[in-house]
């Protein structure tokens, strides 16, 4: 909370039809071009690569290639729940500052913050695990949600 009684998170963006189109014509398919985005949303191409340009530098999308970490080698992927004593908010930015994970949450319930992370194997999960997650100051105990099958991961999830 901020010191006038409002939440700290960050206001949600204002987006017109347009850019709201752009955005879910990019979920669909983060490889079209931009004059085909253009034609589905009636902008030349110089006006959607404009668009784009402004909403990846502001932080409202990102346009990235999504893999399946399994096909590339990494066998072990898990989610770690931790419970802590202390500033969550700095024990996840210890955590965001290691390579293996690749999500940080900060929550409400029985974990004060949870991290995904990929690993290659079983092995590189516990030597992560215990020399350099649980050996930061504040961590009390984890729990490890090891991953046996992605049934479904999507990011199509469209515009308000």
């Amino acid at each position: 909370m901020t010191n006038n009684g409002r939440s700290s998170q960050p206001r949600p963006v204002q987006l017109d039809d347009v850019s709201k189109a752009i955005i879910e014509q990019l979920q669909a398919d983060g490889r079209r071009s931009y004059a085909d985005v253009g034609k589905a949303v009636g902008l030349s191409e110089a006006a959607v690569r404009q668009r784009v340009q402004r909403l990846t530098e502001s932080g409202v999308m990102q346009i990235v290639a999504v893999t399946d970490p399994m096909q590339l080698g990494f066998t072990t992927q898990a989610m770690i729940g931790i419970r802590t004593a202390g500033d969550t908010r700095v024990l996840a930015a210890r955590l965001a500052e290691i390579p293996e994970i690749d999500y940080v949450v900060l929550t409400a319930g029985s974990f004060d913050v949870m991290a995904e992370v990929v690993c290659e194997n079983d092995d590189e999960l516990l030597e992560l695990l215990n020399t350099r997650i649980r050996v930061i100051e504040g961590v009390q105990s984890t729990e490890t949600f090891v991953y046996l099958k992605l049934q479904k991961q999507f990011y199509n999830w469209g515009t308000r």
